[in-house]
């Protein structure tokens, strides 16, 4: 049996009723669904949203978790309720992720000769393993000053743009990730960079450059020159499962796997 829980209407809390509300009408969820799924009623998530009633701080992690509200907009929602946040913001640099940064560390370096990297909610480069270095080696110096920021190297008219064959169709996946990410955390600073890499013009084909036969592939390949060799990759991106924290929840693993034997053999040449 579900016990029911705790809610107080003395309140009017008009705030978090409004945030809950709009994550529920993005994740296209009723208020009667919602509630079955979280154990309440639709009337009191009918209560909640119109500020009505003040939901507990367990009715609230519940509602959220159930609408898959980022960690960090879970906070939001808590601190719009009245609530202190639930979820702590570590630095990655504090000596309590120690072993997170060696872990992924690790992982990125146990996958050479393939690229690979940690990125942060920004797309700022955490870490990366020689395979990304190598795709980046010849860049301009002020491209590689920190901190470093994937999609500006991937999109930047100075930097891996002009190297990459399929561009039109790679920074339309990339600026489609990028929207997706802003509907989902809504962040200010997500938003003025995909403002910036959306601007940067399309460099033009270079004179005579023939386009390849296509070649049938499972997923869009990044096809990317280094050194006269165009190389194809698949990108896989990996998150952590059941985050405790604003810092790990918002990072991600980005690997390169590599999309034929050509691209095999090149770089296990280039590691040897």
């Amino acid at each position: 049996m579900t016990t029911p829980l705790s809610v107080t209407t003395t309140a009017p809390c008009e705030g978090v009723g409004t945030l809950l509300r709009a994550w529920r009408e993005q994740r296209r969820v009723s208020q009667l669904e919602l509630a079955l799924r979280a154990g309440s009623s639709a009337r009191h998530i009918s209560f909640v949203e119109t500020g009505r009633s003040r939901p507990s701080e367990e009715l609230l992690l519940r509602l959220a978790e159930h609408l898959d509200v980022p960690v960090r907009e879970r906070n939001a929602l808590l601190l719009a309720a009245g609530y202190a946040p639930h979820y702590p913001e570590t630095p990655l640099d504090d000596p309590a992720l120690r072993s997170l940064r060696e872990g992924m560390e690790r992982l990125i370096q146990g996958y050479e000769p393939y690229p690979a990297l940690v990125v942060d909610a920004r797309y700022d480069v955490v870490a990366a393993n020689r395979g990304i270095l190598m795709l980046l080696d010849g860049m301009p110096e002020e491209l590689l000053a920190p901190p470093l920021n994937a999609m500006r190297l991937t999109l930047h008219p100075r930097g891996l743009a002009p190297r990459i064959r399929n561009l039109r169709e790679w920074r339309g996946h990339l600026l489609a990730q990028m929207e997706r990410q802003i509907a989902l955390r809504r962040s200010r600073p997500l938003r003025e960079l995909y403002d910036e890499v959306a601007a940067y013009p399309v460099p033009e084909p270079a004179p005579g450059a023939e386009p390849g036969e296509p070649v049938p592939y499972f997923a869009l390949p990044l096809q990317v020159e280094h050194e006269g060799r165009v190389l194809s990759f698949i990108s896989s991106i990996s998150t952590f499962n059941t985050p405790m924290d604003v810092t790990v929840a918002e990072l991600a693993v980005e690997t390169l796997l590599p999309a034929d034997p050509a691209t095999v053999k090149y770089l296990h040449s280039l590691m040897s």
